[in-house]
């Protein structure tokens, strides 16, 4: 009798795709295999030093400034420096967090910033606008300006390094226009304490920045929506065959971009109580760097909003440094260059050997 080969059936791609976004029966978030494969916590994921070792580092930064210039970098004034003056790049940089954690990649942040930054003191000052209504209008400009950059990656399919890119640089020409070319300033003291009202030594925009970032971290580690993320960041087709809606997700991560462009520049200039268009540029390397030195924490080899957020702190302190040791002008540019080489250098590391 003749032995009948064994026929082994064709994985089914759907069926396999479910089963990697299986979900807890007790908590409903994903199971460990889920969590490992795109990318989330597990019991034996990174280690408690490879996790914070960044923390170390900036420690040990502050440590080389006191040394160096106690009586000036140890001051109440420096630490309130470090920590007041940087919630505009909190918020630009989750701006751009929320497309790189979906594969998407938006350069448009900070002319983005510069627009509402703008807006707010024109329609203020020039035009006699309420400072709320001005800030929501400023706001709603980026928001569109998001939309416009989503539809046309996500749903024409030009490319997102193309479109961003002349996004940012149609954006600056209109902030140089609303403010003929000059700074725009004149806002009220009122106004100001939106920003800048004191809370415990720190400015209340800290505070912002802070439940910003905690609260974008929760959504993407406990809800269905940052499951969803993760999965669209961790493999597309793998996760439209299991039914996520891939396109609206990173059609409104450029939403999202723009809205947390567009509160970063009206906390910026309500700090401030001006601006000059032409400072926007300043901003696109350091929140580039912030996000991926972020990857060096909390998840490292994996974009993070709290890792972003240390991240920022971090290049705020390894500026202010220098610059009391007597290098100013050139620092900047120098210090983000070479932490953005690092940065991308360790996580290019880490993710391979998470693979």
């Amino acid at each position: 009798m003749t032995e009948q080969p064994t026929t082994i059936p064709a994985p089914d791609p759907v069926a396999a795709s479910r089963r990697l976004m299986a979900v807890s029966p007790r908590s409903g978030r994903p199971g460990r295999r889920a969590w490992l494969t795109c990318g989330g916590s597990a019991r034996y994921g990174p280690g408690f030093v490879s996790r914070w070792a960044i923390l170390g580092v900036w420690a040990a930064m502050a440590g080389v400034y006191a040394a160096v210039e106690p009586h000036q970098f140890l001051q109440v004034g420096t630490v309130q420096t470090i920590f007041g003056s940087q919630e505009a790049l909190v918020f630009i940089s989750l701006g751009l967090l929320a497309t790189l954690i979906v594969n998407e990649f938006d350069l448009s942040f900070a002319s983005m910033q510069g627009l509402a930054a703008t807006l707010v003191p024109v329609l203020v000052v020039e035009h006699g606008w309420n400072p709320i209504a001005a800030s929501a209008v400023a706001i709603l400009a980026t928001l569109t300006a998001g939309a416009v950059n989503g539809f046309l990656v996500v749903k024409a399919g030009v490319d997102r390094i193309v479109v961003t890119l002349g996004m940012a640089n149609v954006l600056l020409g209109l902030a140089l226009a609303l403010a003929n070319l000059s700074t725009v300033s004149g806002l009220s003291p009122g106004f100001a304490r939106l920003a800048n009202q004191e809370i415990l030594g720190l400015p209340v925009s800290f505070y912002y920045g802070l439940a910003a970032t905690l609260g974008f971290a929760y959504v993407l580690r406990f809800t269905p929506l940052g499951r969803h993320i993760a999965f669209v960041g961790a493999n597309r087709e793998v996760a439209r065959l299991a039914g996520v809606r891939v396109d609206r997700i990173r059609f409104g991560s450029y939403v999202v971009s723009g809205l947390f462009s567009g509160i970063g520049g009206v906390l910026l200039v309500a700090s401030v109580g001006g601006y000059d268009p032409t400072s926007s540029v300043i901003y696109l390397p350091a929140g580039i760097t912030a996000v991926f030195l972020g990857m060096a924490a909390v998840r490292p080899g994996q974009f993070n909003p709290i890792g972003m957020f240390i991240g920022v702190y971090l290049l705020a302190t390894g500026v202010l440094g220098l610059q009391l040791l007597g290098y100013t002008g050139w620092v900047e540019d120098v210090f983000y260059g070479a932490v953005l080489i690092v940065a991308v250098t360790v996580s290019a590391l880490l993710r391979r050997r998470t693979a």
